[in-house]
């Protein structure tokens, strides 16, 4: 058996302290591996979402973290052992892993906790455009205020980086004008919340057309009705007036409808049965704007008109509404003996000369 002395002498080498310095780190890591574990089990026993993301956000910085020390610790016995600098003054490891780990631990965390909201898993009144927009922007604070103390602990000053962000800004400006507009183009996006993930848009002022996918930092993602991914400049938002359909409060049917010059007497009473048709339809409202009227003398019909709104405003129910107003409009005219028009013409042959008209048929029978 060796002796307690023997294992010391043993410990001075340093591929030894290496060794034992891995192999404690090895099961360290597979300590916080089965801790982790543990605790998403019990955290997926419980109805409150926020521990299972806390505990998800975790499992890989501490993972990474035990992984950093064992690594940094080895180094450090190489370090002294052969007296070379390989790694920076050790405040500097501490503050810099810490912070970076850190960082990590809410970045992903805060994509977590947005994954869980925007798949419904956590109720909110909140809608999809404002909820990106919100983790968008703490994405960008934990980055930012982590480099800034990163730099602060590396001995670069921050006071230089923000002056030199402001001698600097009117020509990164100028040279990223587009990116630049692009970007506070999105932002009064969030802010106006024109249009949101999922709304139908299009704009009268170019052909865009199609559902809202997706609202980044530059540029827009909409899904045409072709199925085609349309990518659209931010700052074009700013410039173009945009069409928002999903937020209408009802649909119009507005449609004209010509009947026969021949059943003019009949006309009147047409109207008069398909308002009533109208007004008693489940699916039309009738505290809205609603008109029949015989509207214009056409060139080969009598036509009049309807005008009114569904309560609905699915696009597909919508159709199905508008079908049956019309098939029932087209009973009525039948049940009235009339008919609906198309383009037709009448040619009237006037006869100015009945005397060389019958000398003429005279001379043919003649022959």
């Amino acid at each position: 058996m060796p002796e307690l002395s023997d294992l010391v002498q043993l410990l001075e080498f340093w591929w030894v302290k290496s060794i034992v310095t891995l192999v404690i780190g090895l099961i360290a890591y597979f300590i916080s591996l089965f801790v982790i574990n543990q605790l998403k089990i019990k955290a997926s026993y419980t109805r409150n979402l926020f521990d299972d993301a806390v505990i998800g956000a975790l499992e890989a910085p501490i993972n990474y973290g035990v992984m950093l020390c064992t690594i940094g610790y080895i180094l450090h016995i190489a370090q002294v052992e052969f007296a070379i600098q390989i790694l920076p003054k050790p405040y500097h490891i501490y503050v810099v892993s810490i912070s970076v780990l850190f960082a990590w631990f809410v970045l992903r965390l805060i994509r977590i906790r947005e994954h869980q909201i925007l798949k419904g898993k956590v109720e909110t009144k909140a809608d999809q455009t404002t909820i990106s927009a919100i983790f968008k922007l703490l994405r960008i604070s934990v980055v930012v205020v982590t480099c800034l103390v990163v730099f602060q602990t590396l001995g670069v000053s921050v006071s230089g980086i923000i002056a030199f962000g402001g001698v600097g800004g009117a020509a990164v400006a100028f040279a990223a004008k587009d990116m630049l507009a692009n970007f506070f183009g999105g932002l009064m996006v969030y802010l106006d919340k024109p249009f949101a993930v999922g709304d139908w848009v299009r704009s009268p002022d170019q052909n865009i057309e199609g559902t809202v996918e997706n609202i980044g930092w530059r540029v827009t993602r909409i899904r045409t009705f072709d199925k085609r991914p349309l990518y659209v400049p931010n700052s074009v938002f700013t410039q173009i007036s945009i069409e928002n359909p999903s937020r209408m409060s009802h649909r119009r049917i507005y449609e004209t409808i010509g009947v026969r010059y021949a059943d003019f007497s009949q006309v009147e009473a047409i109207c008069n049965d398909v308002k009533a048709l109208l007004k008693q339809h489940v699916d039309i409202d009738d505290s809205q704007t609603m008109m029949v009227n015989f509207n214009r003398f056409a060139d080969s019909s009598l036509e009049f008109f309807i005008y009114c709104f569904t309560h609905t405003t699915h696009w597909q129910t919508y159709h199905a509404i508008k079908q049956d107003v019309l098939l029932k409009i087209g009973e009525i005219i039948l049940s009235h003996g009339a008919e609906i028009a198309f383009p037709s013409q009448s040619i009237y042959v006037e006869n100015t000369n009945p005397v060389t008209q019958a000398q003429s048929e005279v001379e043919n029978i003649q022959k």
